[in-house]
C-alpha cells in the first residue's frame, strides 16, 4: 500500500514539474488577484451544501468552525433557508479566529460582528439565502475562522458531514441565549455530542448550521474550484490518519501554487446525493441527502464567487439504488452529466469528469455493466474539458470491480488512505487549465 501510495504521488507531482512557481503569501500580505480587466476578484474559500431540514433552533448560540483553502481577507458568510417552510430569523452573528484549531475560543480582538446591508440581523425566507457584508478579519490559509450565530427558533437547514474529532467542519452548541459577541469559550462545552445531530450544548463534530460558504472578498488565489460530488467527496470515513478528504489533500497542493494559478477549494459534497434527479434511494423524506445535483447546481456551485472549474464525481447512489429507488441505468446517469457539464458550460466554466470508484458488485452485474459503460463514456465522451480517472486509481487489479482491500472503508468509499492518494493523484493542470 504504501509504495503504491508513494508512486501515484509522485506521478502526481510530476504533472506540474516542469512548471516553476513562486512560493505563497500568507494572509497579512494577501490582495486579491486581478481578473483579465485589473479588477480584484472575491472567491469562495469554504463550503458545505446544506442537505435538509432537522428540526428548530434553541434558545443559544451555535459557535461553527471553519477551515479557508486559501488565505483572504474581507469574510463575507453566505446563510441559507433552502429547505425551511417558515423564515430563518439571524439576531446576531459575528465571525473571529479560534487561538487554537478547532477550538470555540477566539483570538482576543479578533471576533466581528457580520453585518447584512448594514443591519446586525437578517430574516431569510424560505428557498432563499443572503450573504453578508464583508467583516475586517483575514485567514491563513488552513487555519479557522468561528462563526457564531444566534436564531433561536428557526429552522434548522444543516449540513451533517463524517465526524472529526476536533478538526472543521464542526460546531458547538452554547449552554444558552445570545453569547455570540463572547470571544471566550466559557458557554460552549467541548464535550463531544455523537453521533452527529442533535441540538444539546456541547462540540458538535461534522455538523454546520444556516451557514454554507465563506467568500474573501481578497482572496490569494485567482478564483474557485467547486466539487460537486456525494459522501465520498463529504469524506466520508476519511478518519484516521492522515484525516483528510480528498478535497482537502488537493486544496494544500493547490496552495503551494502562486495566487496567479492557484483556485481555492469550495467542497460542494453531500453524502447520499444523486447525479441525476429522482427520488433519493436512502430517503423517502428528501432531508438526508440533499436535492439531486441538478437541482442544486446554480446555489451550490455556478453561484459561488470566483468559481473557474467544478469538479464532479458523482454516480454512485444512482447506480447503487436503495429502498427508496431502483439502481439507475447508465442512460440516466449518463444524461445527467451531459446536462451538468451543458449548464457549466454556459456559465464559461471548466469542468473535470471523475470515473465512478469500483462499487464492490459482482463482475458482470447488472450494477457493475452500468459503471462500467458510465465510465467509459465519461473517459471517451469528450463531454468535459479533462478527466481524473478515480477508477483506475483505487481499482484492485486483482478484483477490479472493488477498491484495493487496505484502501477501503467499504463498497462504496475509500478510507482515509484512500483519501489521501485521490487527492495526490490529481493532476493539477487538469484542476487550473
Amino acid at each position: 500500500m504504501h509504495s503504491r501510495l508513494r508512486s501515484l504521488a509522485a506521478w502526481a507531482v510530476g504533472a506540474v514539474v516542469a512548471v516553476s512557481w513562486p512560493a505563497a503569501a500568507p494572509a497579512s500580505a494577501v490582495s486579491a488577484v486581478p481578473d483579465s480587466a485589473g479588477r480584484g476578484s472575491s472567491a469562495g474559500i469554504w463550503a458545505a451544501s446544506i442537505e435538509g431540514v432537522h428540526g428548530v433552533a434553541p434558545d443559544a448560540t451555535v459557535r461553527q468552525i471553519a477551515r479557508a483553502s486559501v488565505s483572504g481577507a474581507g469574510l463575507r458568510v453566505r446563510l441559507g433557508n433552502p429547505a425551511g417552510s417558515a423564515p430563518v430569523v439571524i439576531k446576531d452573528a459575528w465571525i473571529g479566529r479560534p487561538a487554537a484549531q478547532g477550538s470555540a475560543r477566539l483570538v482576543p480582538g479578533s471576533n466581528r460582528r457580520l453585518t447584512f446591508h448594514g443591519a446586525r440581523s437578517v430574516t431569510i425566507q424560505p428557498g432563499r439565502e443572503v450573504l453578508s457584508d464583508a467583516a475586517p478579519i483575514s485567514v491563513d490559509a488552513q487555519e479557522d475562522v468561528a462563526v457564531s450565530l444566534y436564531a433561536p427558533g428557526s429552522p434548522i437547514n444543516d449540513h451533517t458531514f463524517p465526524p472529526f474529532d476536533f478538526d472543521p467542519p464542526a460546531q458547538y452548541i452554547g449552554t444558552g441565549g445570545d453569547t455570540a459577541a463572547d470571544p471566550s469559550d466559557a458557554t460552549f462545552p467541548n464535550h463531544p455530542i455523537t453521533p452527529a445531530g442533535g441540538t444539546g450544548a456541547g462540540y458538535h463534530p461534522g455538523q454546520t448550521w444556516w451557514m454554507d460558504l465563506i467568500v474573501a472578498e481578497r482572496p490569494a488565489a485567482r478564483g474557485t474550484l467547486v466539487t460537486l460530488g456525494d459522501s465520498i467527496t463529504d469524506g466520508y470515513q476519511a478518519i484516521g490518519p492522515p484525516g483528510q478528504r480528498w478535497t482537502d489533500v488537493l486544496a494544500e497542493r493547490l496552495n503551494e501554487l502562486p495566487p496567479s494559478v492557484r483556485l481555492a477549494v469550495a467542497n460542494a459534497g453531500i453524502s447520499g446525493n444523486t447525479v441525476s434527479v429522482q427520488p433519493n434511494p436512502y430517503d423517502p423524506t428528501g432531508q438526508c441527502c440533499g436535492v439531486p445535483a441538478p437541482q442544486r447546481l446554480e446555489r451550490d456551485v455556478l453561484s459561488v464567487p470566483g468559481v473557474k472549474t467544478v469538479f464532479l464525481l458523482e454516480g454512485t447512489n444512482d447506480i447503487g439504488g436503495g429502498t427508496n429507488a431502483p439502481p439507475a441505468s447508465a442512460t440516466q446517469v449518463i444524461d445527467a452529466m451531459r446536462g451538468i457539464a451543458a449548464r457549466v458550460h454556459a456559465a464559461h466554466l471548466r469542468i473535470v469528469g471523475a470515473t465512478i470508484l469500483p462499487m464492490g458488485n459482482p463482475p458482470g452485474s447488472d450494477k457493475e455493466n452500468t459503471r462500467l459503460a458510465v465510465n467509459a463514456w465519461i473517459r471517451t465522451s469528450g463531454t468535459f474539458d479533462a478527466v481524473v480517472d478515480f477508477d483506475a486509481a483505487l481499482r484492485d487489479p486483482a478484483n477490479p470491480t472493488s477498491m484495493i482491500p487496505d484502501l477501503q472503508h467499504d463498497n462504496y468509499h475509500p478510507n482515509a488512505a484512500g483519501d489521501l492518494l485521490l487527492g495526490e493523484a490529481i493532476p493539477l493542470r487538469a484542476i487550473v487549465g
